[in-house]
């Protein structure tokens, strides 16, 4: 009887490991589809609210401004409050945002709601969230299940757009937003299944710190926003961001070597083992972040697919990912994580590589299947071992502000991925429509640099079909010819901002190599081997 309680009571924990598991997953898919959700519900938001195109988007950047900022800060918190309680008051902040949106009646209510609090409960969120699965899961069930919820995160990016699509295109983007408020409630109802993780160090406040790191993270990512916009005083911004980030380091140098409490222990940096994991964690970001601004405009701006047809083609890099991470993460122990992440950069470069010369021929979305399963594998492999690499040698006592430091290199890797491939893309859009305007033989040669500006303003964003609404007015052959350039030099463009992800996955690919020359993580479920305490 004794074994079979014994067997029972192991069970038991079994069972409850495995709903935690699957709870703080879902709570991850949460966060990452709520912005998915809002971008693709645009128009139908400006029309419902009686609002503007551009205070959506201000509302939209704010949210990814205020995560940024305050996320560092966050892990902080965490120790000063109790992992548990950080965890809980995100879920609360996103809960408010999406019962918000569902019955928003102006935006202000969706500024300070969704963008401001839901932002907070980022920076909550994701280190508080982190901390929790180092101090809840041991060994290969760590490895696991943060596999499962990379895994989550990595589905939520892709499947959000397509999923947002469909349920504000047959229902409404309010029922989006409840159905969201409905996961965090089924999410807090497991609350009690989390053991808190406690800090037992100093729980003074580094004001001058928390100030840094807010014009630091916040700086770069305002001047990484403005930069995707278009608007001015780009390199003001992210050179403050910069600056605040350099005098970051040195006061927390500072404040170490005078041995009071600081926002950040420099000391993690001391760790190769740490040092590489955030840097291969911001470039497998970066990668995921030109991939997924740069497939959707070249299905929906060039093939003229709708939401519903660019997820269902964007589904074998979304399932690939999902599949090939939990499959690694149950595999745990048989490989060295550092070959696997070796592996996972091969393959996404690979993938992107295939992709490129791939764009301008293609006729349909499933042309891309093979080397989107090929990227999405090597995304998976990925997302199943850098966040267990990354926090292996932390303690228990340092995990939240590690956590902090590894969610902010996620945020601005994948932050600086979308705008820099899609800066870089416009960028090449405005080049070819000059050069092709200005050699045209068809295009009166007054009306070139017309075109071109208009062009540049107009067809990056439209279709043909879009653009030959425009040019209804024009003489047959005009609209021929401004077709015809704009048909020319997309591809390109879109070809170019898939260099941007190429490069950070051939990056992590050699940067992988330093990875192996390290010992493999040490086990969580012991002391040994954790290099910072």
């Amino acid at each position: 009887m004794t074994d079979d309680a014994g067997t029972g009571g192991a069970g038991r924990e079994d069972g409850h490991q495995r709903r935690l598991a699957l709870l703080l997953a879902m709570a991850m898919f949460v966060l990452v589809v709520d912005t998915s959700l809002m971008n693709v519900s645009i128009s139908s938001v400006v029309r419902d609210l009686d609002a503007t195109a551009s205070g959506v988007q201000s509302a939209i950047a704010l949210e990814a401004l205020v995560s940024a900022a305050f996320i560092l800060i966050g892990g902080k918190v965490g120790d000063l409050i109790g992992r548990k309680r950080a965890y809980v008051l995100g879920l609360l902040g996103y809960a408010i945002g999406a019962l918000a949106m569902a019955f928003a009646q102006s935006l202000v209510a969706v500024i300070v709601f969704w963008a401001v609090l839901g932002g907070i409960g980022a920076s909550l969120l994701l280190p508080g969230m982190q901390s929790l699965i180092h101090g809840n899961f041991v060994g290969a069930a760590q490895t696991r299940v943060y596999a499962l919820v990379g895994a989550a995160a990595a589905i939520a990016a892709a499947v959000g757009p397509l999923l947002g699509g469909f349920i504000t295109t047959f229902l409404s983007w309010r029922v989006a937003f409840g159905l969201e408020f409905v996961i965090i409630a089924i999410v807090l109802s497991g609350i009690g299944l989390i053991r808190d993780v406690p800090y037992t160090g100093p729980r003074a406040i580094d004001t001058v710190g928390a100030l840094l790191s807010v014009l630091g993270m916040g700086g770069i990512v305002l001047g990484i926003l403005v930069w995707q916009e278009g608007g001015e005083y780009v390199l003001a911004l992210i050179g403050i961001g910069v600056i605040a980030m350099g005098a970051l380091v040195w006061w927390l140098a500072r404040r170490k070597r005078r041995g009071k409490p600081t926002l950040l222990d420099p000391d993690l940096f001391t760790s190769s083992m740490f040092k590489l994991g955030i840097s291969q964690q911001m470039l497998q970001q970066i990668a995921l972040g030109g991939t997924m601004i740069a497939l959707p405009i070249y299905l929906q701006m060039v093939l003229e697919y709708n939401a519903l047809q660019a997820g269902l083609s964007l589904a074998p890099l979304s399932l690939s990912m999902f599949g090939i991470a939990l499959l690694a993460g149950k595999r745990a122990g048989k490989r060295r994580p550092s070959s696997i992440i070796r592996m996972g950069f091969l393959l996404l470069t690979v993938g992107i590589a295939l992709l490129i010369p791939i764009v301008p021929r293609a006729e349909f979305g499933w042309a891309l299947v093979l080397p989107l399963v090929i990227a999405g594998s090597g995304l998976g492999l990925l997302v199943s071992q850098l966040n267990n690499y990354t926090l292996s040698p932390i303690s228990d006592e340092r995990v939240s502000e590690a956590a902090g430091t590894n969610s902010a290199a996620g945020s601005f890797g994948l932050s600086f991925g979308l705008a820099f491939a899609g800066a870089i893309m416009l960028a090449t859009l405005s080049i070819g429509f000059t050069a092709m305007a200005e050699d045209s033989t068809v295009l009166p040669a007054a009306d070139q640099h017309q075109v071109a500006q208009r062009l540049e303003e107009d067809a990056q964003v439209m279709s043909n079909t879009q653009l030959q609404g425009l040019l209804v007015d024009q003489p047959q052959e005009i609209q021929d010819e401004i077709i015809r350039i704009n048909t020319a030099t997309r591809p390109l463009a879109l070809q170019v901002a898939l260099l941007i992800p190429l490069l950070a996955g051939l990056i992590g690919f050699l940067n992988s190599f330093r990875m192996m020359r390290l010992p493999d993580p040490a086990s969580s479920s012991s002391s040994e081997g954790k290099t910072l305490g």
